[in-house]
């Protein structure tokens, strides 16, 4: 499990690089709808301001401004992950491809 170091400032602005375990795929643009679908549900649920998200084909860059008093950026991350992977359940290999890395 990693073990990274994370500054916690609540109502924070964060730059997240997000890559595919497979630097060579293009899931990221081909399934594009669900990373989407998966991340509006998320934010209904943990609200956060997307002040830029750039998507290519095996990797993505966003800023995120999270509400005053919150720091959770990561339960965020997990919770895109964990609602984006049953959408690939129906795929074979995709939902392992997904699982990447967070870089705050």
């Amino acid at each position: 499990m990693s073990n990274y170091r994370r500054s916690v400032i609540p109502g924070g602005t964060w730059f997240f690089t997000v890559n595919l375990q497979n630097r060579q795929s293009d899931l990221l643009i081909r399934h594009i709808e669900r990373l989407r679908a998966a991340t509006i549900f998320t934010k209904r649920k943990k609200p956060f301001l997307i002040q830029a998200w750039v998507i290519l084909p095996e990797h993505m860059h966003c800023i995120w401004t999270l509400p005053e008093g919150d720091s959770d950026y990561s339960g965020r991350w997990r919770d895109i992950k964990k609602n984006v992977l049953p959408r690939f359940g129906d795929t074979p290999g995709l939902a392992a491809a997904f699982l990447g890395t967070c870089d705050p």
